[in-house]
C-alpha cells in the first residue's frame, strides 16, 4: 500500500464527508493505494454516524473509535499503530489542511528519501492570540531540538516513512513534537514544505491557550529524556555533588570565622548567627537530595524494559 492517511478528530461532523472525498479525489488523480484511519476521539457529536455511513460507501475508510476523549497524541499513536502504507500522512479534520499537498508529500519522502517531512503554514489564517505565540514557541522548540530547519513543529500535516512511525511513541501532548521525537529515535533527515492553510470551514477550534504552557513543559521533559534519559544520574548527581561542595565551603568558612572568635578578645561570633551556617545546611541536603534522586533515577533506568532497547540502522 503507498499511503495510509491518518486523521486524528474530535466533533468534526461537518468536515468530514467533504474531507474524505477530497482525499479519494486526490488519490485516484495520482493513483496511489490508500487507506484513510479515522480516529474518533471521543466525539460528543454525530462524527461516528458519519464516519461509518463513509466507510460503508467507500472501502478504503476505517476507523478507530474512543470511549472518551483522550487527546490528539493518544488519537495519532493509535493510528501509526495501525497504519500499513509505505508513507503516511497526518493531517487534522478540520479542513484547514489541504489534500492536494499529499502527492508532493509522498515524493519528497520515497525519492528525497526524507524520513519526515512536515508542512509549514507560511501564511496563516489564525489570529495574532494564536500566532505571535506560536512564532515563539517554534523559536525555542528549533533552539533546544536542534532542528534548526522547521518553522512549524505542531503543524498537524506530515508526512513519514513507515519505519519512523513504528519506532515512536507519541503519548501525553507530544504530537507537537514528533519531529523531535524522530530524532531522538535516530531519524534525522527532517525536512519542510510549505503547505496552504485555509481558514476554519465549520466548528471551532478545540485548542486553548493552556497548550502553550503545556507545550513548554513538554518540551523541557523531551530535552531531559533525550539527553539525561537512560542516565539520570549524570545530571542529578553532578548538581548533588555541586550543592554539596558549596555547603562544604560555607562549613569551612563558618568554621574558619569560629576560629577567628575565639583568638580575638573583641569579635564574638556565633555560630548559628551567620548566614554561611544556614547555607551549609540548605546545600548539603539539597546536594544529598539531588543525589538520592539520581541514584533512585538510575535504579528505575536499570530495572526499564527499555533500557537497552537501540534502534539498529543496519547489520551484515
Amino acid at each position: 500500500m503507498d499511503i495510509s492517511v491518518v486523521v486524528p478528530l474530535y466533533n468534526e461532523e461537518e468536515s468530514l464527508p467533504e474531507l474524505a472525498a477530497w482525499i479519494e479525489r486526490v488519490m485516484k488523480e495520482n493513483g496511489f493505494s490508500y487507506e484513510i484511519l479515522f480516529i474518533n476521539d471521543g466525539s460528543t457529536d454525530r462524527s461516528l454516524e458519519v464516519i461509518k455511513r463513509l466507510a460503508s460507501a467507500n472501502p478504503a475508510i476505517h476507523a478507530v473509535s474512543f470511549s472518551r476523549n483522550y487527546g490528539k497524541s493518544p488519537a495519532l499513536n493509535t493510528g501509526f499503530e495501525r497504519a500499513k502504507g509505505d508513507v503516511v500522512i497526518t493531517m487534522d479534520a478540520d479542513l484547514q489542511d489541504s489534500p492536494d499537498e499529499i502527492p508532493e508529500l509522498y515524493r519528497m519522502i520515497t525519492e528525497e528519501d526524507y524520513d519526515l517531512v512536515s508542512g509549514w503554514k507560511k501564511k496563516r489564517y489564525d489570529p495574532l492570540s494564536k500566532t505571535i505565540p506560536t512564532k515563539l514557541f517554534n523559536a525555542t522548540a528549533r533552539k533546544v531540538s536542534g532542528i534548526k530547519n522547521l518553522h512549524d513543529f505542531n503543524c498537524g500535516l506530515k508526512a513519514y516513512r513507515r519505519d519512523v512511525i513504528k519506532h515512536i511513541e507519541v503519548y501525553g501532548d507530544m504530537h507537537r513534537y514528533i519531529p523531535y521525537l524522530a530524532k531522538n529515535a535516530g531519524y534525522k533527515k527532517i525536512g519542510e514544505k510549505v503547505v496552504h492553510h485555509q481558514a476554519r470551514k465549520y466548528g471551532t477550534t478545540k485548542f486553548g491557550l493552556d497548550r502553550f504552557v503545556n507545550g513548554y513543559l513538554d518540551l523541557g521533559t523531551l530535552w531531559f529524556q533525550s539527553k539525561f534519559g537512560i542516565k539520570p544520574m549524570h545530571l542529578f548527581g553532578l548538581l548533588g555533588s555541586l550543592m554539596f561542595l558549596i555547603g562544604f565551603i560555607a562549613v569551612f568558612v563558618v568554621l574558619l570565622l569560629k576560629v577567628i572568635a575565639m583568638c580575638s578578645d573583641t569579635y564574638n561570633f556565633w555560630v548559628t548567627k551567620s548566614v554561611y551556617f544556614y547555607l551549609s545546611l540548605a546545600f548539603m541536603v539539597l546536594g544529598v537530595q539531588f543525589f538520592c534522586t539520581g541514584l533512585i533515577g538510575e535504579l528505575i533506568t536499570r530495572n526499564s524494559a527499555e533500557r537497552n532497547n537501540y534502534l539498529i540502522a543496519e547489520e551484515f
